[in-house]
């Protein structure tokens, strides 16, 4: 479903993106979780279409990095 909403005063409109920056979310996702919660349906979690609970995620690590950094280096030899 969507709506298109207008007259949004300066002061809510500030407020939305403030908090879509803070949150790294869409300006829509803070806004639909504001209208949610106006509605007294609390906040709503996204379903997630991942294995992260299972498998983990992927995160930078300098040591792991250094640790398998040979295992980035080809041997000459074994392509001859």
């Amino acid at each position: 479903m969507q709506y298109t909403i207008r007259n949004v005063p300066d002061l809510l409109d500030a407020a939305l993106r403030r908090s879509a920056r803070e949150q790294g979310k869409s300006l829509n996702e803070v806004a639909i979780e504001a209208l949610a919660r106006g509605a007294g349906l609390g906040e709503r979690r996204v379903s997630q279409r991942d294995l992260s609970d299972i498998a983990g995620t992927w995160r930078k690590d300098p040591a792991f990095e250094s640790a398998i950094a040979a295992q980035d280096t080809i041997d000459a030899e074994l392509w001859r």
